[in-house]
């Protein structure tokens, strides 16, 4: 990657740099240093996808065992230096969600910054109707190989596969993760599939009447929320577990406070497919128009040619 990078920096008669995310934040003092002392610096971009200081913060603080909490901790705080350096640095920021930006905008009042949310190019399915021929069955689709995902993911099911088992229904978990993580989990449910990497997710969203999503820790936007409106499954979510997408409780999305009350929820619903039916129809027509790549494009370039 470094190699591959001072090749492209050598190439020289760049408009702009994009960094994409936190991840590629290695490569910030290398781009530093190759352009110090030179007028023709190219325009620097974050497109951050979370604000990291404070989803990592609370990862930290929601971790039961002593040890392991301070180890994030740490971490969390690597993470933050790292994000303040490219914030300092770049000439214009973009946050993923509103509220994103608001934290941005505490610490930097004086940076360049807007909004920037992901754009959507996977399946859409311009009918769908959900009918009592389906299995009983919500689905919670995502990769687990973050440690928020999978607390996430886990202190769920803890919950929640005893009230389904119960009540006669099925939830599916479909996503990457660790064998051994899903090991743990499959050795103590009754209703939960958990399927592990599937080459497309398509057909599990076909045969699921819910979408669940019951991130406690690290919300934010959520491409998968996309995912679930586009491909009409109707959401059922945490309160404050995404933001960024414009569905209304008891309108297009049903959200509750916790994982009690969302598992619950889920199936209390799960046989009412007229109310199935309203949820996905209006969360599909309020997120039709809103995700198209072009428009996130024109929103970079301009970034590059005016911040």
């Amino acid at each position: 990657m470094r190699r591959t990078l001072d090749e492209l920096l050598a190439y020289g008669d760049w408009d702009g740099i994009v960094f994409d995310g936190i991840s590629v934040g290695w490569a910030l003092p290398h781009v530093l240093d190759h352009y110090a002392g030179r007028a023709d610096r190219p325009r620097l971009i974050y497109v951050s996808h979370n604000h990291e200081e404070s989803v990592r913060a609370q990862i930290a603080e929601s971790q039961p065992l002593f040890l392991k909490r301070q180890a994030v901790r740490f971490d969390a705080l690597k993470v933050s230096w790292l994000e303040r350096d490219l914030v300092d640095s770049v000439d214009f920021v973009t946050a993923i969600t509103p509220e994103d930006l608001s934290l941005y905008r505490r610490r930097r009042c004086d940076k360049p910054m807007g909004v920037l949310t992901p754009g959507y190019c996977g399946r859409r399915v311009e009918t769908r109707r959900i009918s009592e021929a389906l299995p009983r069955r919500a689905v919670i689709v995502g990769s687990y190989d973050w440690i928020a995902k999978r607390m996430n993911l886990a202190e769920f099911v803890d919950v929640a596969d005893p009230m389904f088992a119960e009540a006669d229904a099925e939830l599916q978990a479909v996503g990457s993760a660790d064998e051994g993580f899903l090991a743990q989990l499959r050795q103590k449910v009754a209703a939960t599939e958990f399927t592990g990497t599937v080459p497309e997710i398509g057909p599990y969203l076909d045969n699921a009447r819910i979408a669940i999503v019951p991130e406690r820790n690290g919300g934010g936007f959520k491409l998968k929320v996309l995912e679930y409106v586009f491909n009409r499954v109707p959401v059922f979510a945490l309160t404050g577990s995404f933001a960024g997408v414009p569905l209304r409780h008891n309108d297009s999305v049903m959200l509750f406070p916790d994982h009690a009350s969302l598992a619950h929820g889920v199936l209390e619903a799960i046989d009412d497919v007229e109310l199935l039916n309203r949820l996905q129809e209006r969360a599909f027509v309020a997120c039709r128009d809103q995700f198209d790549w072009s428009s996130r494009g024109r929103q970079i370039l301009s970034a590059i040619t005016t911040s």
